[in-house]
């Protein structure tokens, strides 16, 4: 039989046998320590997977008065780190055995392994970036992709209260009963509706209109008549340096029904104006309110786009008899937005979890009885935090984070390869 052969039916049998055979005696012991610390912990990978599927057989109960019983959740987030362990082990198992079968070719063609001082000269030499990216990607792994699994695992749960929420008692896999109902059950269909059609309104609304309001000012403050230039900018930017929390809470207190402008309408003999009490005008207002947080970002953004455009083409447009609408409309406009169109993507995607602008302004108020666990400004993720928070939904709160997170990142990404900056095309 050949080396290569021999060496990686060796390293099929157990993990670093293949590199024993190819005299790599440094890496077949890494290998066959990996498979030991695996074998050791097969009691804990049998407890967790079958943790992982049933979810937990016994209820809470009490033994001398200690409570004892499964809890399902724990089952649940150990069966998933379990999975992804056994999942690295598996790739580990695979590399050792292509190592094994590719240094035994080697051999067939006459050439040594490598010694142990080679081996650890040539692994420092070209492995040395992965080397320090590993630790990172561990951390992404087990500290970002487990918790977006877990969120993906309990949409698939029946994990709610009251009858589904532990400690006391189990929750179970349900399939897809939790979209099903999300779908079909009017008392959910009409609020997921209702709600996502909002966030899609807000989402554009807001980012449409700081985006306009931001290339307003930027003309205005760039426009050469204007003197002091930079002391406009430097006043135009001040809402966006302040913290945006701060800056809802005063205008939630400004805009509120005994609030500062209010008194001053009723001083002036003018009635109240429900400003965040009117489902239609609150809405209207977070709009507005949301201007003043986000378009000193596009106008300083934007002062530096237009303070790179060729003047030449200005003086081109001209001599041609172009007018000034005329310029934007064919020189400034097409240029800023080509400079700026991936971050009018990622504006947008933020804006569709914008949680702060909803919940410090209105608080996704007001109450709206046709919507379940919403009012009438909520958005999605604004919904979510209240399914999770208030009234433990989590099956239902995981669903919609699914849905979600599949829209926003279909329109990102189709946006993102559709812009010309993305394809680093030429303008001209």
């Amino acid at each position: 039989m050949k080396n290569s052969k021999k060496s990686m039916a060796l390293s099929i049998l157990f993990m670093g046998f293949g590199q024993f055979y190819n005299k790599e005696y440094l890496k077949g012991m890494i290998y066959f320590l990996i498979e030991v610390i695996s074998i050791i912990f097969i009691p804990y990978f049998k407890k967790s997977i079958y943790g992982l599927i049933t979810l937990g057989n016994i209820p809470l109960h009490y033994v001398d008065g200690i409570a004892e019983g499964d809890h399902s959740i724990f089952l649940l987030v150990d069966g998933l780190i379990a999975t992804l362990l056994l999942t690295l082990v598996a790739i580990i198992y695979i590399i050792n055995i292509i190592d094994a079968k590719k240094i035994g070719e080697l051999r067939e063609q006459g050439k040594a392994a490598l010694t142990t001082k080679q081996f650890i000269l040539y692994v420092w030499d070209k492995y040395f970036p992965q080397f320090i990216l590993a630790i990172p990607m561990l951390f992404i792994i087990f500290f970002v992709l487990l918790p977006i699994v877990f969120t993906v695992s309990i949409a698939f749960t029946n994990y709610s209260s009251p009858n589904h929420l532990p400690p006391k008692n189990l929750v179970d896999w349900v399939g897809f009963k939790n979209f099903k109902q999300l779908f079909i059950l009017d008392i959910w269909n009409n609020t997921f509706i209702g709600v996502a059609v909002w966030t899609v309104i807000w989402a554009i609304a807001a980012t449409v209109t700081n985006y306009f309001t931001g290339l307003f000012m930027a003309l205005i403050v760039n426009w050469k008549e204007v003197k002091l230039k930079k002391l406009w900018r430097s006043i135009f930017i001040l809402p966006y340096a302040i913290p945006g929390f701060i800056s809802l809470l005063i205008m939630r207190l400004m805009f509120s029904g005994p609030g500062p402008i209010n008194n001053l309408l009723v001083s002036l003999g003018m009635d109240k104006i429900p400003w965040l009490t009117d489902p239609t005008l609150a809405k209207i207002m977070i709009v507005v309110i949301n201007i003043w947080l986000g378009s000193p970002y596009w106008m300083a953004l934007m002062s530096g786009v237009l303070t790179n455009i060729d003047k030449g083409m200005y003086e081109a447009a001209d001599i041609d008899g172009g007018s000034k609408i005329q310029q934007f409309i064919h020189i400034t406009l097409p240029i800023v937005l080509y400079q700026t169109s991936a971050l009018i993507v990622m504006t947008f995607a933020h804006n569709f979890n914008n949680f702060q602008a909803i919940y410090l302004l209105t608080d996704g108020n007001p109450v709206n009885g046709n919507y379940r666990y919403a009012g009438s400004t909520d958005i999605l993720i604004s919904w979510i935090y209240k399914l999770t928070r208030d009234q433990n939904k989590y099956h239902m709160a995981s669903v919609i984070t699914i849905i979600l997170f599949i829209f926003i990142a279909s329109i990102s990404a189709y946006s993102f390869t559709r812009t010309k900056s993305f394809k680093e095309e030429d303008m001209m």
